[in-house]
């Protein structure tokens, strides 16, 4: 238990006699945060799918509510039980069971182990550190584990599944930056000005990619790929990559099932690389979120970032799941609702 009397408003996420899930503002007492080594005034947080999941009550994600959803939070150090931070520095805290099932960013206080928190790059400020949240880190870990399987831009474009979401949009972004041609695959395929702002050349119709999905082999077109859907969408890429191409697989929004042949590994060479961003060692991630404060630094992204108020999460995250949204979402504790 935090030893701080002090009350705080937070989103939280409640299950109905009906057994339907409905999240509202409460107020809260920073005496029932879970027993943490630091506290942390929460600045901003970001919207991503699986907070979507945890208000929708999905039990995989959150298992007992009432809960407060947020996998990211920046923000300032109250106090800390170890010598590791300083009250008043700026700190991340990305990942780990944060927003899962230990109280999270979308309350205005987090108290977490200090093993979760690493300081804020010097080079980032809150909102710039959030409107990459978990589903930028994720894109820039996708984009890592395909240029270390020898990804290059001679070998033809790269294809991003889920291009108008959080992860997608940021994989595209960062793609152009290092030079990739980028096709964006959607079914938002009407959102062309969108795509063309962040440097898309070709729109692929999510519908006409999985026609020819039944086929065991497809004509090698992409060389490399990221995936946010699995099921069909993955299944269809992976009969698409050129010889000795590599597709970086980091979600499940279609699907967790992925139902393939040998025939695409054993006759082409390709990868299929994993991409984990919550359980990474500290450093790693300390490592890459240097990486995209600097080398990798986007400054056109927060023109892409809708900053929201508290009031406004409900019908954001419920158009997050309807599958409504694009872009980024940056929940920002001080706006008014």
């Amino acid at each position: 238990m935090v030893c701080i009397n002090m009350e705080y408003k937070a989103f939280v996420v409640s299950e109905d006699d009906s057994g339907s899930y409905l999240g509202g503002i409460k107020t809260l007492n920073i005496q029932d945060l879970p027993a943490g080594d630091v506290l942390i005034k929460v600045e901003c947080s970001s919207l991503n799918f699986k907070d979507a999941l945890s208000f929708s009550g999905n039990k995989g994600v959150t298992r007992k509510f009432p809960h407060t959803p947020g996998i990211d939070a920046a923000g300032e150090v109250v106090s800390c039980a170890t010598d590791d931070f300083k009250a008043g520095q700026k700190v991340l805290v990305v990942g780990y069971d944060l927003g899962m099932n230990t109280s999270g960013g979308f309350g205005e206080y987090i108290s977490v182990p200090a093993k979760w928190v690493m300081p804020m790059p010097v080079a980032m400020s809150a909102h710039q550190s959030m409107a990459w949240g978990t589903a930028g880190f994720t894109a820039a870990l996708c984009i890592d584990k395909l240029l270390m399987a020898g990804a290059k831009k001679e070998q033809g474009p790269v294809l991003v599944s889920g291009a108008s979401g959080g992860v997608g949009s940021i994989a595209i972004m960062l793609l152009v930056k290092l030079g990739f041609e980028v096709h964006a695959l959607t079914s938002k395929t009407a959102d062309k000005e969108y795509f063309k702002q962040l440097g898309v050349s070709e729109i692929v119709s999510r519908a006409e990619f999985l026609k020819s999905s039944a086929k065991p082999m497809l004509k090698p077109i992409y060389g490399s790929a990221i995936d946010v859907a699995g099921g069909d969408v993955l299944a269809t890429m992976l009969k698409m990559i050129k010889p000795g191409g590599s597709v970086a697989c980091c979600g499940l929004v279609a699907s967790i099932e992925l139902q393939t042949t040998v025939l695409p590994f054993i006759l082409r060479g390709i990868n299929l690389l994993g991409v984990d961003s919550v359980e990474l060692p500290l450093n790693v991630k300390q490592d890459m979120w240097l990486k995209m404060a600097s080398d990798w630094s986007l400054p056109a992204l927060l023109d892409q970032c809708q900053l929201i108020a508290k009031q406004q999460l409900a019908d954001t995250l419920q158009s997050m799941l309807n599958g409504n949204i694009k872009g980024r979402y940056v929940l920002d504790h001080n706006l008014a609702g």
